[in-house]
């Protein structure tokens, strides 16, 4: 009797090979899962890639909001820096991919989930699918001999290989006010707007402005294909100006003793995260604490940008007057 697989199908080169391999190797019907996490590609394109592949089906699931609330969110309230040992928003993803796979194959009846995922990556991935339900058997797939993940990105930031010189920043410096309720980002300069829709704002004016731009050089935590010291760009605007703005208001209007507190816990909750350890109770009791400390962080900061550096935050007070911070 065939079994039914569910594959973690993000759109790389090695996609359709695993759709092959698995039908060939295991006998089973599969079923892929893609996710758009704001990577900015074509996932229609994607999901009849899987099909013409010989998938089943094609799952395509927006999942911009639930990264955001469910992960960007409380690691921006907890002051995990997005300019850690690895790039933050790679991590990040890893435990939301375990969550929609264990959840999807429920619903499809898959008798195991297949990844391409390699180094890191897969450790994070295995850890959380095992946290979420250690019923459901992993299948990790080899990627093809030679390759290498060219780059990978989500809303919270982006890793690519620097083959090319990054596009020069404006050569004019700008200001840009981030206004926050209990802890989370709700306006820009004043306009409303959604999660996901100000982080991609805040993405477009960092990003013209050469701000959350830093140099990576790959020991291997990438996967087995990329070779050693080999040169990465990793751009994470948004998450740098928001870390920003946020930590400065929260100088502005938390007691010190909470901040000090916080930042220690802070160390921990990064390495649960790049640890793959998302799932855990500790992580839970952090987020409690700082659900409670948010309710402080209430306000607007003015973040000046230029050359790809935040020049000065300072907090914005209701009259309009403005007064130094940092």
């Amino acid at each position: 009797m065939n079994t039914r697989i569910l594959l973690w199908y993000p759109g790389d080169s090695d996609g359709s090979q695993h759709v092959h391999r698995l039908t060939e190797v295991h006998g089973g019907d599969v079923v892929t899962l893609t996710l758009d996490l704001g990577q900015g590609r074509d996932l229609e394109e994607i999901r009849d890639r899987a099909l013409a592949a010989g998938a089943v089906r094609a799952h395509v699931l927006d999942a911009r909001d639930e990264f955001v609330h469910d992960f960007v969110l409380p690691s921006l309230r907890a002051g995990v820096s997005p300019a850690g040992p690895e790039p933050l928003a790679v991590a990040l993803a890893q435990p939301l991919v375990a969550r929609k796979l264990i959840e999807i194959a429920a619903i499809e009846g898959a008798a195991s989930v297949a990844h391409g995922e390699t180094g890191e990556d897969r450790m994070r991935l295995e850890e959380s699918l095992k946290a979420l339900d250690d019923k459901v058997p992993s299948i990790a797939l080899r990627q093809a001999a030679g390759a290498s993940e060219l780059g990978q990105a989500n809303l919270w930031g982006r890793v690519r290989v620097a083959k090319t010189s990054p596009a020069k920043s404006l050569d004019t410096p700008a200001s840009v006010d981030v206004t926050f309720a209990r802890g989370v980002p709700t306006a820009i300069n004043g306009v409303s707007m959604a999660r996901t829709e100000l982080i991609e704002s805040l993405s477009t004016i960092g990003g013209r402005h050469g701000v959350g731009r830093m140099m990576l050089v790959d020991a291997g935590a990438y996967g087995s294909t990329v070779a050693d010291g080999q040169l990465r760009v990793y751009e994470a605007p948004a998450a740098v100006i928001l870390d920003a703005a946020h930590r400065a208001l929260e100088a502005a209007v938390v007691p010190s003793k909470l901040i000090r507190i916080q930042r220690d816990q802070a160390v921990t909750y990064a390495q649960l995260v790049y640890g793959g350890r998302w799932f855990t109770e500790t992580r839970e009791l952090f987020d409690a604490f700082s659900a409670r400390m948010q309710e402080m962080v209430t306000g607007t900061i003015r973040i000046k940008l230029f050359g790809g550096e935040l020049l000065s935050t300072s907090i914005v007070e209701g009259s309009g007057a403005v007064v130094s911070h940092s």
